[in-house]
């Protein structure tokens, strides 16, 4: 339901951004997109396992909590996140002290823009469990989009300090401190750069952040060197969203737009970068009806 009304939003926004101007010429006439994730056969069996030992009288709760949190994942591996987020909510009512589930759950709250509940969350994960992998990063990308940036530099920072050589926890602190201290931002990424391994191939995504790589560049690299479907959608995904967000930061809206939707064409539904990208458009048509609005006797 969600994403249909999004789906429908997208393109009233592409007409508003368009205007009565032609729309100017793309870099992106012919993206490279993968064939979209489809739910395996593996994962429909073990839906159905999982169904029939549902119907069993003899399990105890913690065991019917498990089952109720694996249907849970798998459903969120093949999108149907409303059937997740209930299957979550069934397993945390029969055993409450699961830091995985309040952490996923923090999640789905982010991508609804319920900040203070996913904040509430993820703090019960860590509560629960202080080491969790995730939820601090989670936690710091929760409190960046709902615009409480010196808190999620706080976590991000720590989480960055835990592994200099990831990537991804280096872009998500360059966005928070574009809104932090836009005018040293990308000094501080350039030298976080600088003193990682560069081992991880989202290396080349912070390559292009800096300059060191164009974004035709990054792409005909993902397309030549991903060695089947699976890895071209994931890295897909991972550029698109990220190219998208520099020109959602620019207010280049019908870049960023179409970016966004890229970013989502792949299916890879477990994916940060795909969980945010219906997000980001829905920010994305609130600040462009603000900064482009269309004046009543367009036509």
């Amino acid at each position: 339901m969600i994403a249909n009304r999004l789906t429908i939003a997208c393109v009233a926004m592409i007409m508003v951004l368009a205007g009565c101007t032609a729309a100017p010429q793309s870099n992106w006439t012919n993206p490279p997109l993968a064939v979209p994730f489809q739910p395996t056969i593996q994962q429909q069996i073990q839906l159905a396992r999982i169904d029939q030992l549902l119907k069993r009288n003899d399990l105890n709760d913690d065991t019917l909590a498990q089952v109720y949190y694996e249907r849970g994942l798998l459903h969120d591996s093949i999108g149907l996140r409303d059937l997740a987020r209930l299957d979550f909510n069934q397993s945390l009512s029969l055993k409450p002290d699961q830091p995985d589930v309040f952490n996923i759950l923090g999640v789905y709250f982010t991508q609804s823009a319920h900040f203070d509940a996913a904040y509430e969350a993820f703090d019960s994960t860590l509560e629960l469990n202080i080491s969790h992998p995730f939820a601090q990063r989670n936690r710091g990308i929760a409190l960046y989009y709902g615009g409480r940036y010196e808190l999620a530099h706080e976590d991000l920072i720590a989480h960055y300090q835990q592994n200099v050589n990831d990537p991804y926890r280096v872009i998500w602190l360059y966005l928070v401190d574009l809104e932090r201290e836009p005018e040293t931002a990308k000094d501080k990424l350039k030298r976080r750069y600088d003193v990682s391994d560069k081992q991880d191939w989202g290396w080349q995504i912070v390559r292009m952040y800096v300059g060191e790589l164009t974004e035709s560049e990054l792409l005909a690299q993902i397309t030549a060197e991903s060695e089947d479907n699976d890895m071209l959608a994931q890295r897909l995904t991972e550029a698109y969203f990220y190219m998208a967000k520099l020109y959602h930061y620019n207010k280049d809206f019908q870049a960023a737009l179409m970016l966004y939707k890229l970013a989502l064409a792949g299916n890879v539904y477990e994916f940060v970068e795909h969980r945010f990208s219906l997000l980001e458009l829905s920010r994305l048509m609130a600040e462009a009806s603000v900064e482009q609005p269309v004046a009543a006797g367009d036509s």
